[in-house]
């Protein structure tokens, strides 16, 4: 009989969707509380009492459907400072509006020429929909769903990055007034609502202590792009898997290669990069506790939006949107270095520090949530280790080495059954003396493939050993006049070495191991550089 009543109630919701259209009028008009509403205590000079999200309190019955998520902490009255343009920091200036999909942004520049992100905290999802949607109800269920995350997570993130070892923003909320004229063209968008103001890191006048001697700023595009077109701009990839297992503690599912700025360092004739991760708008999601939204984010079907608990139940769908990033930038790293980073991480990030971190909510949201995300996080804390090795399992099954535009020597060493050892080498230039780049072994109980990418310089690749059991190695040459030489042999009829390249221009020794899968088509030499 339950069963009946659930189809009966579904049946009428699917009706009701399917006859709706978007609400144009879906979105509070004005943060501010007024006094009739609440029964709460004065402000204070240049505060206000504010609610992050009205339109997110639903009833009983949408939220079996659709779910509890937080919408208790978006309509929850806290107490935030009115933002007054030419008063915060000096006096600030619009530079330009952002180019978000979902987020009113600008970028706003301050008396001293630091430059800052003022983003709002709720979202609008419209624009990533198809045009034939959004005049319907997918647009409104979009909406509702922007109530899955938490509008006050990014502060708890400064005090656990801190303790971690990780780069961070320090991001403060503001309630911009109904009557704030002070961002002229733009004043209409941002009257009446929530903003987030945090550090942009774009040049040295942005620089903070927590950087110390930092030579400048990149973002990801050009970081990549310095990376392969030269052989001595490098990351920090133990740097990168600290912040990456930051993101785990705190359920950021949404790590995309735009989520991170770098900082520069000189690093003796090089340049090395370390993470400041931005953005931290999901973390703490909350989706699964609706009917539809749990079906809808299994691992069957939008598994990336993965909910913070008690446990990091899907490293894998942690790590849906950074997929790109992770397979570049963390492709150094042995499973022992990543638990041993795991492991400093449990001992910094401590109860204390995880209580002091959350105790950053406003008061009456850390009332609502408090106790829970401070349990949650200790308890996630606590798996760490076991994370970090599910993560080096993942990115180990399949690895690409990409080399640079300049000259690369790939050695290619099959030791045993069970290791292969790949070296990637910078010869002797200009009066710079030759330097390992990259030394990793790889295991065959784990690693199923190893892609090595020759990209546009004259390189060298040789493959030695000789051994029963092999990993597959995928040799492309990339542009340029290649010498591929390989030495090596495994048992078997079948071939571990495939080398792609053109046919003409290149100096190719196949031996007996090699398979020779040269082409006319330039198209071999293609390598996703920058996600684009």
């Amino acid at each position: 009989m339950q069963h009946l009543y659930l189809k009966s109630a579904l049946l009428l919701l699917l009706t009701l969707l399917l006859s709706s259209c978007a609400d144009n009028n879906f979105y509070q008009q004005d943060a501010l509380v007024q006094p009739e509403e609440y029964d709460l205590p004065p402000a204070g000079t240049d505060s206000v009492w504010a609610v992050a999200g009205r339109h997110y309190d639903r009833s009983w019955f949408h939220r079996l459907f659709w779910g509890n998520h937080h919408r208790e902490s978006w309509t929850t009255p806290v107490k935030l400072p009115v933002f007054y343009l030419y008063k915060v920091n000096g006096g600030m200036k619009v530079v330009k509006k952002g180019g978000g999909f979902q987020t009113s942004s600008y970028q706003l520049q301050d008396s001293l020429g630091r430059i800052y992100a003022f983003r709002s905290i709720d979202k609008d999802p419209v624009q990533v929909l198809a045009k034939f949607w959004r005049p319907t109800f997918v647009t409104n269920i979009l909406r509702d769903q922007i109530s899955s995350a938490n509008p006050y997570g990014a502060l708890v993130i400064p005090g656990l990055a801190r303790a971690a070892g990780v780069f961070h923003t320090s991001p403060t909320l503001y309630y911009v007034s109904k009557t704030d004229t002070s961002f002229g063209e733009h004043a209409a968008a941002v009257q009446g609502k929530v903003y987030l103001l945090e550090e942009k890191f774009e040049g040295i006048a942005d620089t903070l202590q927590m950087f110390g001697n930092v030579t400048g700023f990149e973002n990801s595009e050009d970081a990549l792009r310095n990376r392969y077109e030269t052989n001595t701009h490098h990351f920090d990839q133990k740097a990168f898997a600290r912040a990456r297992l930051l993101d785990m503690l705190v359920g950021d599912w949404d790590r995309h290669k735009g989520q991170w700025d770098w900082a520069a360092y000189n690093d003796g004739s090089d340049i090395r990069y370390k993470p400041i991760p931005k953005d931290r708008d999901q973390v703490f999601l909350k989706m699964d506790d609706g009917a539809i939204p749990f079906i809808a984010t299994s691992k069957l079907m939008a598994r990336k939006f993965n909910s913070f608990g008690p446990k990091i139940k899907d490293v894998k769908a942690l790590m849906i949107n950074a997929r790109f990033i992770d397979d570049r930038l963390l492709h150094e790293l042995t499973r022992e270095e990543w638990v041993s980073i795991a492991e400093n991480m449990q001992n910094r990030v401590t109860d204390e520090v995880i209580e002091t971190a959350v105790k950053n909510l406003p008061p009456p949201v850390y009332t609502l949530i408090g106790e829970s995300t401070i349990q949650n996080l200790k308890n996630r804390r606590e798996q760490l280790p076991e994370v970090a090795e599910e993560i080096y399992e993942i990115l180990a099954g399949e690895v690409t080495v990409a080399g640079t535009d300049q000259e690369d020597v790939f050695e290619v060493r099959r030791l045993d059954d069970e290791r292969t050892e790949v070296i990637l080498i910078r010869p002797a230039q200009n009066g710079i003396p030759e330097k390992v780049l990259y030394q990793r072994i790889f295991y065959g109980n784990e690693t199923e493939k190893i892609t090595l990418h020759g990209l546009s310089g004259d390189d060298e690749f040789l493959l030695e050993g000789d051994v029963g059991k092999g990993i597959l190695v995928a040799v492309y040459g990339g542009l340029g006049e290649d010498e591929i030489t390989d030495k090596s042999a495994v048992k078997g009829w079948r071939k571990y070495t495939h080398i792609y390249d053109t046919e003409r221009g290149n100096d190719i020794d196949c031996g007996t191991e090699a398979k020779d899968l040269t082409t006319r088509d330039v198209r071999v030499h293609a390598y996703n550089r920058e996600g684009n």
